[in-house]
């Protein structure tokens, strides 16, 4: 099949169906909550006398609620039944909740309104676990990327057009036209989720456990069992939490700060989600069709810089009162207020697809739909917490610019707390940012790298960012053998130490050390993983390969597993190697040189040899250009 777009799973009823009752879901939530959002706004004293700041924050803490209360048990039904059924009955269920939401808005009955939203959320939270436990189910592993990108593009097209529709709907004002809209839709989306395909239960003897606490944390748990997956569900509700805060004050910020109209609204929500669709677009692109942790701090970088800009960007004073959208854009600094916000969403889809895409990828099937329940209580709890503070914060005097401000430089901290627990995700974007900026990387024969399952890769030795590169290229992470000296190097130690690097010392110098690395690399092996060596054991003096050392056969004599050779060219007029000793002599010859990555086909292990071996990489490798 061919690999060249992500856009064609939405020609497979492997996924389209999916994606189509995903999405009119999304834009049936959005056209509801924000003609309510924009009518509380807009025109709160036909429907309450509350605050239309308080308003719009207990709307979107009613909304997420349900995540708290429900995601427990959704997540258990989702591995217990087949997905697609459990989709089909939470789309027939969004009719009910419409004809209600219908009923509330004929009467101008916030409370309705209100209980109506509150079910929406309780429909979404059981959507969510089937939603995303689903994807790995249906797609291969190269497809998870740009599958995770076209849902969440999706999402927030479908989130886009609902929030124009509101607008429209909400400006028109009459009752039967915005109730026709969402009962319409949502039976469209039903009768689209009857065409997907069903896959069987991923766990059909798990009891679901109906207390919505203990069900909660028996999620939690299940997320639990890997570190980087429960880290990473940290990291999608902290965007959640972010994403909800600035969110809920556009509408306030448009209007009092902007001096907009209910259009000015629209327009801002409209440029945040078409920036968010593009970034998760981007991400197949950018991550080489695999999943590229390496984006994620690139993502958090862009969700700071554009927020303290956004603040910066805003006048002192509203150009008007009731500004239409073309009134608004017409006034000096919009562009940029536009720019910050769309940008803003951009990088929130280089931070948010490559989580979802780990999470998905590294949990087990049983557990996989339970695992995005705990994500979603965790999403919940922070965007509740994103309401509370917004409203606390206002309510203490903050104006919202400075709380826009705040969010920026709160998400630098929580950025540096989370690279901290998890160097790999910070090394994955040095390695990412090396082979997209400095060098321009070619990849020949990844594919005889395995998905699965231990092997051994051996590399001839260039530079000193032979390890990154290699990390980059590779769509699964790589124990690396590396010699101890190297751990003594401030900055490429604590690299090294971040990427768990292994290492080793010649048995005359250290036998603790030497032991101690063969002891870790069988374990390694044992487990399933990838282990590196650079056969060689040190840097190459003059661009050749060097003879291979034998440590790399008592490898494969305590640990049968396949070898693949890799053969490094085009780094070895690099600033990262030994040709230059001068370190003013090390800087760039080109600009944005090209360097190659091949891998060859495996070599069983009871065929290899010393001179097999150093042949392979040679004939890999070539003539150095």
């Amino acid at each position: 099949m061919p690999q060249s777009s992500q856009f064609r799973l939405l020609a497979q009823r492997r996924f389209a169906p999916f994606f189509g009752a995903q999405a009119l879901g999304a834009f049936n939530d959005n056209v509801y909550k924000n003609v309510l959002v924009i009518l509380a706004t807009y025109q709160a004293a036909q429907y309450t006398s509350m605050a239309p700041a308080l308003l719009t924050n207990v709307a979107a803490g009613l909304f997420i609620l349900p995540y708290v209360l429900f995601s427990g048990m959704a997540g258990q039904l989702a591995d217990r039944f087949d997905k697609a059924d459990v989709l089909k009955i939470v789309k027939a269920a969004e009719i009910l909740i419409m004809a209600l939401a219908a009923f509330g808005l004929a009467a101008r009955s916030i409370e309705i309104l209100l209980f109506a939203l509150f079910l929406m959320g309780t429909h979404s939270t059981f959507f969510a676990p089937a939603k995303y436990g689903l994807l790995p189910e249906v797609l291969g592993e190269t497809e998870l990327v740009g599958g995770n990108a076209l849902v969440e593009t999706g999402t927030f097209l479908a989130i886009l057009l609902g929030m124009l529709a509101a607008g429209l709907l909400a400006e028109d004002g009459r009752t039967n036209v915005i109730t026709t809209t969402l009962l319409g839709v949502a039976v469209a989306g039903f009768l689209v989720s009857l065409t997907i395909p069903r896959i069987g239960a991923a766990a059909p003897s798990l009891r679901i456990d109906w207390n919505p606490w203990t069900s909660s944390w028996a999620n939690i748990q299940a997320a639990r069992e890997s570190r980087a997956v429960f880290l990473s569900i940290l990291g999608i509700s902290w965007f959640w939490f972010y994403g909800a805060l600035v969110l809920a004050q556009l509408p306030l910020f448009a209007k009092d700060v902007l001096g907009g109209s209910e259009r000015v609204v629209t327009l801002m929500l409209v440029t945040f989600c078409a920036g968010i669709g593009i970034g998760s677009l981007l991400c197949e692109r950018l991550s080489g069709r695999k999943v590229e942790i390496g984006l994620v701090p690139f993502g958090s970088i862009g969700l700071t810089v554009f927020a303290v800009d956004l603040y910066f960007a805003i006048p002192d004073a509203p150009a008007g009162v009731n500004l239409s959208a073309m009134q608004f854009v017409a006034q000096p600094g919009a562009w940029r207020v536009l720019m910050d916000l769309g940008l803003i969403g951009m990088f929130g889809g280089f931070f948010i697809v490559p989580l979802y895409a780990l999470v998905q990828q590294r949990s087990r099937r049983e557990v996989m739909s339970r695992v995005i329940g705990a994500n979603n209580i965790l999403n919940a709890v922070f965007m509740v917490v994103a309401a509370g503070v917004a409203a606390i914060a206002l309510e203490l005097g903050l104006t919202i610019p400075e709380l826009l401000l705040l969010t920026g430089l709160l998400n630098a901290l929580v950025a540096v707390y989370i690279y901290g627990l998890v160097p790999e995700f910070l090394l994955r974007f040095i390695a990412w940012l090396l082979v997209h900026f400095i060098y321009r990387l070619q990849r020949r024969g990844i594919e005889n790298i395995p998905g699965e399952g231990a092997a051994l890769l051996i590399c001839n030795h260039v530079g000193f960012a032979d390890a990154l590169v290699i990390s980059a290229a590779c769509p699964r992470p790589i124990r690396f053998i590396m010699e101890s000296s190297i751990f003594k190097i401030p900055v490429l130690s604590a690299i090294f130490r971040g990427m768990k690097a292994i290492p080793v010392a010649p048995a005359k110098v250290d036998r603790e050390v030497y032991e101690r690395a063969f002891q870790t690399v069988a374990k390694e092996l044992r487990a399933g993983e990838l282990v590196c060596i650079f056969p060689e054991g040190r840097l190459t003096p003059d661009g050749e390969i060097g003879e291979f050392r034998s440590g790399m056969m008592r490898i494969l004599e305590e640990t049968q597993v396949p070898v693949i050779p890799l053969a490094l060219s085009g780094l070895w007029d690099s600033m990262f190697s030994r040709k230059y000793n001068a370190v003013w002599r090390r800087w760039p010859r080109r600009f944005w040189p090209k360097i190659t990555l091949k891998a060859g086909t495996p070599i069983p292990p009871e065929k290899a040899s010393l001179q097999e071996l150093r042949n392979a990489v040679v004939a890999l490798r070539g003539a150095e250009p």
